[in-house]
């Protein structure tokens, strides 16, 4: 399966997808030197970010979580990209900064975690690949 997205920022990234049902914080919600998923009682919670598509509705909280992003991508322990339903400016400015590839407008309840996804954020495609 592919889908058409809007792009938000560049890049292209194949990997396993997270897929959380929830917001995220990324400031307070998500520690900065480990990855995980810190904020208690999301449906993420104790979950590895590094290395994964993470996708999720949107995200939410301060604005200091666009720098959490950043911090996260330089300690080696960011997404390899980011799927939104809709993705907020937060999320969006913290891809630009950490150069996250970004695509969102995607059906996100479609992908579940595990799969294998490709990212094309130059296009803004997302495509399904196996898993």
């Amino acid at each position: 399966m592919k889908w058409q997205g809007r792009k938000i920022y560049g890049g292209r990234a194949v990997g396993e997808a997270l897929v959380g049902v929830k917001g995220i914080s990324f400031f307070g919600g998500v520690d900065p030197e480990s990855g995980v998923v810190v904020e208690r009682g999301h449906d993420l919670e104790g979950q590895v970010i590094a290395g994964k598509v993470l996708v999720f509705p949107t995200g939410k909280g301060s604005t200091v979580g666009s720098y959490t992003l950043y911090r996260l991508k330089h300690a080696g322990k960011a997404p390899l990209a980011i799927i939104n339903a809709e993705c907020e400016p937060i999320t969006a400015v913290g891809c630009i900064i950490a150069e996250i590839p970004c695509v969102d407008q995607v059906p996100i309840e479609m992908l579940h975690s595990g799969q294998r996804i490709l990212v094309d954020g130059n296009l803004g495609v997302v495509e399904f690949l196996e898993g």
